[in-house]
């Protein structure tokens, strides 16, 4: 129950969600800086990525253990919000 309250707070937070879309099989990590990929564990690690607001992206992961928080707040990541079965939500804020 928790989990579906905390869905439905940050759900709340970004009103400006994009209509789901289809997982993007993270090949190439189109859209993201080669630093955050690399704090993310590699290129390897990622299983998919999706925009899911103007200022949010949902990537899931082979090995949550692989990421470096430090090194995403290096690489201009303003947060990182953990979710279960390796969905981690960055919380990157408007890009230019």
């Amino acid at each position: 129950m928790f989990n579906k309250l905390q869905q439905a707070f940050w759900k709340a937070l970004t009103p400006d969600l994009v209509p789901d879309e289809p997982k993007m099989p993270v090949e190439t990590a189109e859209g993201l800086s080669a630093d955050i990929v690399a704090a993310l564990g590699g290129g390897d690690n990622l299983k998919s990525q999706q925009p899911v607001a103007l200022t949010r992206l949902r990537v899931v992961l082979r090995d949550v253990s692989r990421v470096d928080r430090q090194a995403l707040s290096d690489a201009g990541v303003a947060g990182v919000m953990p979710l279960e079965d390796g969905v981690v939500h960055l919380i990157t804020g408007l890009r230019p």
